[in-house]
């Protein structure tokens, strides 16, 4: 009989799934998982972020992604998340806990946190579209092609990691890396701005076609959406070793 008991590295991998909306980076790539406590059917969390300020609407997406995560697990009954050295942690950890919303816990909050969550979004797939686009420009694609792209224009083996253009009415093939092109469709389509293989591959940041006359500008954008988040990560990383050293090591798990 299989023993029904979720595993850590089943409850690590189900986290994995939980980004950092700032960074769009995954919560345990970034350290933020100190310990995973498993008692049957029961999986307690938890994390802890680089700072104790953290905008709450953003520890609290972390902290109710990871419990909806967890709790997909089919031998998980209930997870517990706990928030540890943050500024709202005692709101945030009730409330996620007994699953409440956000402006249950939080009355006077401004925004909402799905009005944060797409704003955020919204920056993660510009970002991610300037990686993607930018492994098209090396591989020689014009600009105008590139914003004619369909993801039906995408052609692929099974396990391969390439992906082939075709120009020309299929006379050229172009190879491009799959990575990050995959990387940036899977927010786009988690977004709903890319739903079927004949939408705009590429869009605006505000989710509109682009004109090839603007390529350059969103371009651009994009850059700029990636160089933000590279620099909060690197705030950030650079804030958790700082309380690693500060606490002699974290020991994850």
């Amino acid at each position: 009989m299989t023993d029904p008991t979720p595993t850590r590295e089943a409850v690590r991998n189900r986290l994995d799934r939980v980004t950092d909306p700032e960074l769009d980076r995954s919560i345990v790539a970034l350290e933020y998982i100190d310990a995973i406590e498993i008692d049957a059917g029961t999986v307690t969390v938890h994390l802890t972020l680089p700072t104790a300020w953290c905008s709450p609407a953003f520890a609290w997406m972390m902290a109710a992604d990871s419990r909806t995560e967890v709790e997909e697990l089919p031998a998980v009954e209930r997870a517990r998340i706990y928030l540890h050295e943050h500024m709202h942690e005692i709101e945030i950890n009730r409330g996620v806990n007994a699953g409440r919303s956000f402006p249950e816990a939080f009355p006077d909050a401004e925004d909402t946190v799905d009005a944060v969550r797409a704003e955020l979004d919204r920056k993660a797939r510009t970002a991610r579209q300037y990686g993607a686009v930018e492994a098209l420009l090396e591989a020689g694609l014009e600009p105008e092609r590139i914003v004619s792209l369909r993801p039906k224009d995408l052609e692929r083996t099974d396990g391969d990691d390439r992906l082939s253009i075709y120009l020309a009415d299929r006379a050229v093939a172009v190879s491009v890396p799959a990575e990050p092109v995959d990387h940036y469709l899977e927010k786009a389509r988690e977004t709903g701005l890319v739903a079927d293989e004949t939408d705009p591959l590429f869009l605006t940041p505000e989710g509109e076609p682009i004109d090839p006359d603007e390529f350059e500008l969103v371009h651009r954008r994009g850059r700029l959406a990636q160089v933000n988040m590279s620099s909060q990560g690197g705030i950030c990383d650079g804030l958790r070793k700082s309380r690693e050293r500060r606490l002699g090591g974290v020991a994850n798990d």
